[in-house]
């Protein structure tokens, strides 16, 4: 998303010269679970005082970004940013961009659900298997 050419591909992406981000599209259902817990999980399972950075991998593809869908999306995303900032979460500044949402390119069939599907591939048991990991024992003590 939020990049200028139509259908880009994996490979077309990676070179970052489309101006996309590798993002998650959600659909969810309001009544069991809010925008701003949403946010919360985005924010602890990422680092989002790194520009165009997500650890290891380095490009604009990789830029912390919110799109949003509505005024209210972008209202609450830019208070939660906000909220972040003056309660000093984080040890620096938020890097993390609020913007209108565009065309969600869909990945190749072989993204689709990567880390289910590769739970043994180094990045998803090295990176985010502890990531989910952590996310979900800080959800369960907070029950």
């Amino acid at each position: 998303m939020g990049g200028t050419k139509d259908k880009p591909t994996y490979e077309e992406v990676y070179t970052d010269t489309t101006g996309h981000v590798e993002v998650v599209h959600l659909e969810y259902d309001e009544t069991k679970v809010s925008y701003e817990d949403l946010l919360a999980i985005f924010f602890k399972t990422h680092d989002p005082t790194t520009l165009n950075r997500q650890g290891e991998d380095v490009g604009t593809r990789y830029r912390s970004v919110v799109f949003y869908h509505d005024a209210q999306q972008k209202e609450v995303a830019e208070r939660f940013i906000r909220e972040l900032e003056e309660a000093k979460v984080y040890e620096d500044p938020i890097a993390t961009t609020v913007e209108a949402a565009s065309t969600f390119w869909p990945a190749e069939d072989y993204h689709v659900n990567y880390f289910n599907r590769n739970p043994d591939n180094p990045f998803c048991a090295a990176v985010i298997a502890p990531k989910l990991a952590k996310y979900l024992k800080s959800k369960k003590e907070n029950e």
